[in-house]
């Protein structure tokens, strides 16, 4: 299949040949021709496989159909947004005549107001900026009649839903959705049935598994030693290379480290200006600096097709943002390797990144504590009976000491003076005769004592 095979307009056939854009992706083919009919659509593919072509094309015909039509890109992060612009301004979409406007947090408000007030028909944005937009009354989406959630599991892990379902009362009800996703959790399939009338289901590839041509591998390793095995790879590895690390301070840390080490390297997050973000990515597009150290800000989106190398310095939080950042490297076909580095603390998470992966992954401690229990039973047969019994036989036992010390007592009383232990009990049975007629002398004396009617303390007086 060729783009010149596509019904669509001549215009755009000859702005996709003008942007090189020469044989449609599995994602592509699939999913515009059904877009190009005005079906909804849930589409999933794994990242690097051209999903932004596969729902900027129709988009575009839709637009030079319809003089009036709006449409509306929502993306999770300022990177993919801009990214989904760079595409669209590929299209010529300025020799079409075709206005649009960039809404995303870093830039300019009076820019942004300006481009709007141009009657921009394409609006790319992240929820934060758009509901800015929307709160100010300098946004109007009465018109928008092609609807794109790009990327719409990292918008719900990020916690957009209330500002997505917030954008979508603004939207008339008769519009086309499509809704792009490299995972399918739960969560993406009720905003599916809420908001999508009866979807085309387009899936490429697998949802878990990472792209084949990404070589991946693992490096066990202690937290003190990361640094001189993270220099080691710099040194050994040629071309670009994108490191993932947990936090932005620890971003900041390691660029700091590997300068004064020598190395060119830059560091992206989400602390940056928007101003900055560009240059830095620019920086890295052009070789100036060969090294990026990024956060899971820049796992998705980021499309660059010079990172030859992904080193996982720390791993993701989420397992699915594994596939994301080692999809960063392999893009539209190419090679790539991923290292990522393990420490003790990192076993449980590597385990459920592995079954994410590998759904009949079963890990190592699993297996062992397995074997254990398995050498248990074997040795000794659990018995229900038998175990009740001994433990009737524990708490019916007696104690040679206790009883000892309880007849001791009988004999002699309490006592704790260790000379009366060993005394053996006299024979004579005077003793028990005697103890009952003893009797106490003083005890009549004490009875009928009187105290005085009157009685009172002296009071002593204190000389001074």
């Amino acid at each position: 299949m060729n783009f010149n095979d596509l019904p669509i307009e001549n215009k755009l056939k000859n702005s996709i040949k003008y942007a090189d854009f020469k044989s449609p992706t599995p994602i592509q083919s699939k999913s515009i021709p059904v877009s190009l009919t005005g079906k909804d659509i849930l589409g999933t593919a794994q990242t690097g496989t051209g999903k932004t072509l596969a729902f900027t094309i129709p988009m575009i015909n839709k637009l030079i159909l319809d003089k009036n039509a709006m449409a509306l890109i929502i993306c999770p992060t300022r990177e993919l947004a801009s990214q989904v612009m760079q595409t669209v301004l590929k299209l010529n979409v300025r020799e079409i005549g075709i206005g649009n406007a960039l809404l995303i947090g870093g830039e300019s408000m009076q820019k942004q107001l300006r481009k709007l007030k141009k009657r921009a028909r394409i609006i790319v944005g992240t929820p934060g900026r758009i509901n800015d937009h929307l709160k100010r009354q300098s946004l109007n989406l009465s018109k928008v009649s092609y609807l794109v959630l790009d990327e719409t599991d990292r918008m719900l892990d990020m916690g957009f839903t209330p500002q997505i379902e917030l954008i979508l009362k603004f939207i008339p009800k008769n519009h086309q959705t499509l809704l792009f996703s490299a995972t399918l959790p739960n969560n993406i399939l009720r905003i599916s049935e809420k908001y999508l009338n009866n979807p085309e289901r387009i899936a490429v590839g697998s949802l878990s598994t990472p792209i084949e041509k990404i070589k991946q591998e693992t490096f066990q390793i202690t937290q003190d030693k990361k640094y001189h095995e993270l220099i080691n790879q710099l040194v050994e590895r040629s071309g670009s290379i994108l490191v993932f690390v947990k936090t932005k301070h620890g971003a900041d840390k390691i660029v700091k480290r590997l300068k004064y080490d020598g190395h060119s390297a830059d560091a992206i997050h989400g602390n940056l200006r928007q101003s900055k973000r560009d240059r830095v990515i620019a920086g890295f597009r052009n070789g100036k600096s060969r090294i990026l150290i990024a956060t899971d800000v820049a796992a998705r989106g980021l499309d660059i097709p010079l990172i030859q190398h992904v080193i996982n310095y720390d791993l993701p939080q989420v397992p699915e943002d594994y596939i994301h950042r080692i999809g960063r490297t392999g893009r539209a076909g190419k090679e790539g390797s991923a290292l990522t580095f393990l420490t003790p603390n990192d076993r449980s998470m590597w385990n459920s990144i592995s079954r994410l992966i590998d759904p009949n992954f079963k890990s190592l401690q699993s297996e062992n504590k397995k074997k254990f229990k398995g050498k248990k039973r074997a040795n000794a047969s659990f018995n229900k009976e038998r175990k009740f019994k001994d433990k009737k036989k524990f708490f019916n036992r007696k104690d040679s000491r206790k009883s000892s010390f309880k007849d001791k007592k009988k004999k002699f009383g309490f006592t704790n003076n260790p000379k009366y232990f060993d005394k053996k009990p006299s024979d004579d049975s005077t003793t028990d005769s005697n103890k009952k007629n003893f009797k106490f002398k003083t005890k009549k004396k004490f009875k009928n004592r009187k105290r005085p009617k009157k009685f009172s303390f002296r009071k002593f007086k204190v000389k001074r």
